[in-house]
């Protein structure tokens, strides 16, 4: 029981991770939105398009870490509910 409650602490860094990394490409997008009258985008076109060709993939991993993140929440909370309905004790002291 207390290694699955551990897994259930730890479940919410992927979450983080995801939200983190889904919010870098859009301040990185919304930086380059905003000082794009101060270049030229043909003149730096060598940074744009590497990081242009980078932010779907990391928007979607982004989105794997946050799904799978939710879903192993979810899957905790349901084993901990079988596990109190099944053992008084725990339901006792859980509250």
């Amino acid at each position: 029981m207390y290694q699955l409650l551990a897994e259930k602490r730890t479940a919410p860094s992927g979450l983080r991770m995801g939200i983190a990394i889904f919010a870098f490409p859009l301040s990185v997008l919304s930086v380059l939105i905003a000082t794009s009258r101060l270049y030229e985008a043909g003149l730096v076109l060598h940074w744009l398009l590497p990081f242009l060709v980078l932010t779907p993939g990391l928007v979607v991993l982004a989105i794997y870490l946050v799904t799978r993140s939710i879903r192993r929440l979810w899957h905790y909370d349901r084993v901990i509910r079988e596990y109190k309905r099944n053992h008084a004790i725990l339901s006792f002291l859980a509250g």
